[in-house]
């Protein structure tokens, strides 16, 4: 018996992927309302849907980098509109926040923070928020921010921060949501059989043929979704690990953040 898809569940679902209603509405019937199939069958669909930050309450802001090829921080800085999220003092107010974190440390600004986001806010009228604060230390460190809204930092073992860069640039772009296929849990890997399994099922092909056309799609699935079996963003002839590999690279960790 198929799950009644409402309203709910759509905007629910929109909320999470930022796609068209429609899009979100035809998952959901193709996944019978079970909403981590629904998001499996997006990613499918579309490598270029972008996951939201998962806090509602901030609609908009930016992300700011600070640091060196040691040390970075990672700030996050919210408020209600683009509009703000692009005023001078709202900028400054992000790098100032972000400079003091690193100077000092990140408790410390947490601590002066409200004070310097009150005069902010009376300045612009709007509510501002301090997002989530990282700090990230290792032997090679690089970093990549995309229009004040999308960044990432990557740790490396090895290699360069040229290479460290290259990588956090493929992680903005592609998104990965496992870094080793190791990482994948049994439970993943069982909603993904059942999502492939539903579409192979109204074949008129042999039973041989379907496995082999239901394994290759669960393949494809997860390489496309992990980190090092990806094609580089900028050489598409080598994955991700191969490229460490080729550079006596190890990635150690990487932190993303998106706005929006």
């Amino acid at each position: 018996m198929s799950t009644k898809i409402t309203a709910e569940l759509v905007k629910e679902l929109r909320e999470s992927t930022g796609v068209s209603v429609m899009q979100c509405k035809n998952a959901l019937e193709e996944a019978d309302g079970d909403m981590e199939k629904a998001l499996i069958i997006l990613k499918n669909k579309s490598s270029s849907i972008a996951m939201k930050k998962a806090d509602r309450n901030a609609k908009d802001g930016i992300i700011v980098v600070k640091g060196n090829d040691k040390r970075l921080i990672m700030l996050a800085l919210h408020t209600e509109t683009d509009f703000v999220a692009k005023n001078e003092d709202f900028v400054n107010l992000a790098n100032n926040l972000a400079n003091i974190a690193y100077e000092k440390d990140i408790e410390k600004m947490k601590e002066e923070s409200l004070d310097l986001i009150n005069l902010v806010v009376q300045k612009v009228g709007e509510k501002i928020e301090l997002g989530k604060v990282e700090e990230i230390t290792g032997e090679v460190l690089g970093s990549y921010v995309h229009s004040n809204k999308n960044a990432t930092i990557v740790s490396l073992e090895g290699g360069s921060v040229d290479l460290a860069k290259d990588i956090a640039m493929h992680i903005a772009a592609m998104k990965p949501t496992y870094t080793r296929l190791s990482d994948i849990k049994e439970e993943d890997k069982t909603k993904v059989l059942e999502v492939f399994e539903k579409e192979v099922s109204g074949s008129d092909k042999g039973e041989d043929i379907k496995k082999k056309i239901l394994d290759g799609k669960i393949s494809t699935y997860f390489k496309e979704q992990t980190l090092m079996e990806q094609s580089f963003i900028k050489n598409s002839d080598i994955t991700v690990g191969k490229l460490l590999e080729n550079n006596g690279a190890k990635l150690v960790t990487f932190l993303r953040e998106s706005i929006n």
